[in-house]
């Protein structure tokens, strides 16, 4: 069952190093937030690791760089890439749904969740609209 745990490990890596220059660029709320969203990627990925490795299996390691989507330069170009990070690493979790069972099927729908109401949040606050989407982690 480890395919698709490993690529939301994947995911969690690179959710984590995209609020790097996210959380340089906000400041006040938004960057506590950040910082918030940052710990929450790396107590979920740790958790990964755990799982994954819990009886002799291996976890993908973290890349040492991860390309992003365009230059992170000013508090807007921050919150857009939040946004997309979220959906992003949503659209993972969502896929995990559908080839996980039991607990691991729970940890997935609880990621997406998370992934979702970060995605809303950050909508918010950079005052796109609507904030919400009908399907989290589907593609549009």
């Amino acid at each position: 069952m480890s395919g698709p745990l490993d690529a939301a490990l994947a995911a969690e890596h690179a959710a984590i190093f995209a609020y790097g220059p996210i959380g340089v660029r906000l400041a006040g709320a938004a960057a506590t937030d950040a910082r918030a969203a940052e710990a929450a990627h790396r107590t979920r990925r740790d958790a990964l690791v755990l799982l994954l490795t819990t009886g002799g299996g291996t976890a993908p390691a973290a890349a040492a760089s991860y390309e992003l989507p365009y230059p992170v330069t000013d508090p807007a170009s921050a919150l857009r890439l939040a946004v997309e990070i979220e959906e992003r690493t949503g659209a993972v979790w969502r896929a995990a749904l559908a080839t996980t069972t039991g607990v691991e099927r729970g940890r997935a729908l609880d990621a997406l969740t998370d992934c979702a109401v970060r995605a809303t949040r950050w909508r918010r606050t950079a005052g796109v609209t609507p904030a919400t989407v009908a399907f989290p982690g589907r593609p549009t």
